[in-house]
């Protein structure tokens, strides 16, 4: 499509002067255009909001990767943790590592067998925990 740029029309001074005096078409100084820019703001705002929640948005994909990672991390400081129970020495820290796994382990991806895999490393994390306590 080819859009051409608007061509003036032949009006002159004195005719936009004679045609004032009338009543025919005036416009008003009113508020209206302080309207359109609330109008154009609000547009813009809702533009930027839509974009900012399609950003929030995670697919499937991203969240059964941030759920695996989560496991992932868990079996990572049970590893550490046997390797200070064999060299016989404990890190609190380590412990308090796995106290704040274990609140992370207990949302739900959405995906069964995800589920079920998170489930059976928080059990095991609950179960160093406890022997620890126990100690």
């Amino acid at each position: 499509m080819r859009i051409q740029a608007a061509t003036k029309t032949g009006v002159s001074a004195t005719g936009a002067a004679r045609r004032t005096a009338g009543s025919g078409f005036a416009i008003g100084t009113g508020n209206a255009p302080s309207r359109a820019s609330a109008a154009n703001a609000a547009n813009a705002m809702n533009s930027i909001d839509a974009l900012l929640a399609l950003q929030g948005v995670e697919d499937a994909v991203e969240r059964r990767r941030r759920f695996a990672r989560r496991g992932a991390k868990a079996l990572d400081m049970l590893d550490s943790l046997k390797l200070q129970i064999l060299e016989g020495r404990m890190d609190v820290a380590t412990l308090a590592r796995l106290e704040a796994m274990l609140g992370e382990l207990t949302e739900r991806s959405g995906e069964r067998r995800l589920d079920e895999t998170l489930d059976a490393i928080g059990l095991r994390v609950a179960v160093e925990l406890a022997k620890r306590r126990a100690q």
